[in-house]
């Protein structure tokens, strides 16, 4: 029958799968987590966010140390007298700046802080990357079930077309029947050749994008969606709780306060202190003694502080407007998991029944009680609600995994974060 081979091939590996339970990133429809884990640490963005961290913690070292250096100054010269002769001198001055108290300090803090920025600009650069395979692997999966779908359709359709020419080779039918279900059956071949470039061309861009993922021939059926054991609103508060977009901003926050205080220190000066050593008159007049330099603050390192403060509360406000928009895109992600899983559910039922209909149409049609257009209208409907049903499926799919990712509970490395707790 038309429901027992159409939702054999899409709805029972689903069930099966929801009675399995297995991990959440361990699920039948999803790669291996080891080799998601592989391909996104692989991935170009992330390996480039990575090289930025290093150059981070190159920076926060120099600030660490300071530019703070030892300068030599000499000079060698001949000096000429009238009636006195020639004379070799020379003057050397050897200086070093000092910081003066608490620069060093705010010097690391603006370093650590951005070693900080660095390691969530990777942290959400992995995220996103995990976005992108999400996207790329339901199109393969999506395009996949539509093309499964339409071959059972044709199946079915093959079938009917068997048995109309045949009664029509008897005469017991009409021409005009073996025209309408040849009609059918192209139009079905034409949707599963549709879905199938659909499904070659994502899987094409899945492989050369994460090309570490082997793919096989097929992609896998799409499981039933379900909501995550820990519940919608516990993986929408995790999206605030761990979001790296946050942690990014919030580091650049604090970067840029403890920039904007360095400045403010900075009006005042760092001093200069060495030793200054000379001889003159070949050697008749020598010295050593003790040099300071002290620059005196003027209009330019107040501006300069006056910029880094602008900075500073720049940054504060672009931190409040990432709370804002992570808090949102939570919410966001909610409601859509939560509206397209309710969604799916109303369009299997609705499947379910077109296809009970297409049965006991066909039964009617071999019984000569209802026309081959009849007939052929019903499976029709059927196939069209199959079809939505696979669409609404995998958007629910899709819905889903955005949040479980945007919550870092799948495909995150495991000491990322700890053990998300169970919704009450």
């Amino acid at each position: 029958m038309i429901r027992a081979a159409l939702f054999a091939a899409v709805l029972l590996p689903g069930l099966a799968f929801a009675q399995a339970a297995p991990a959440l990133d361990q699920r039948a429809d999803l790669p291996p987590a080891p080799l998601v884990s592989e391909a996104l640490d692989s991935y170009p963005g992330v390996l480039s966010a990575a090289a930025r961290i290093d150059a981070a913690r190159a920076q926060a070292g120099a600030l660490a140390r300071g530019p703070q250096e030892v300068s030599i100054q000499a000079t060698a010269l001949q000096r000429a007298v009238d009636r006195e002769g020639r004379f070799a001198e020379f003057d050397a001055t050897v200086t070093r700046p000092f910081r003066l108290p608490g620069k060093a300090t705010l010097d690391r803090k603006t370093g650590a802080a951005g070693v900080a920025f660095a390691q969530n600009q990777m942290a959400d650069a992995r995220h996103q990357a995990a976005l992108a395979l999400s996207e790329q692997w339901f199109d393969w999966v999506e395009a996949g079930a539509l093309a499964a779908s339409d071959a059972a359709n044709i199946a079915n359709l093959e079938r009917a077309l068997g048995a109309i020419e045949r009664r029509a080779a008897l005469r017991d039918a009409a021409a005009l029947d073996v025209d309408q279900a040849r009609a059918a059956l192209s139009r079905a071949r034409g949707q599963r050749a549709d879905a199938l470039a659909r499904a070659a061309e994502a899987r094409a861009r899945l492989a050369a994008t994460f090309p570490s993922i082997p793919l096989p021939p097929a992609p896998p059926a799409p499981t039933a969606p379900a909501e995550p054991p820990m519940g919608f609103d516990a993986l929408a508060r995790l999206v605030i709780e761990r979001s790296h977009e946050i942690g990014a901003a919030q580091a650049m926050a604090d970067r840029e306060g403890f920039a904007a205080d360095r400045a403010r220190a900075e009006r005042h000066a760092d001093p200069s202190f060495g030793v200054r050593a000379f001889s003159e008159r070949g050697g008749m007049e020598r010295g050593l003694g003790v040099v300071a330099t002290m620059p005196l603050g003027g209009g330019y390192r107040r501006f300069q502080a006056e910029e880094a403060s602008a900075n500073a509360r720049a940054a504060a406000q672009d931190l409040a407007g990432v709370q804002r928009s992570v808090a949102a895109m939570a919410a966001a992600d909610r409601a859509l998991a939560e509206t397209r899983l309710t969604g799916w559910q109303a369009l299997a039922q609705s499947a379910e029944a077109a296809n009970a209909v297409a049965d006991r149409t066909i039964a009617g049609g071999k019984l000569g009680a209802i026309d081959l257009a009849d007939v052929l209208f019903a499976q029709r409907q059927a196939n069209d609600a199959r079809r939505e049903e696979i669409a609404a499926r995998l958007a629910a799919l899709r819905a889903i995994l955005k949040l479980e990712i945007d919550s870092h509970v799948v495909w995150i490395d495991a000491d990322d974060h700890g053990e998300p707790s169970p919704a009450p």
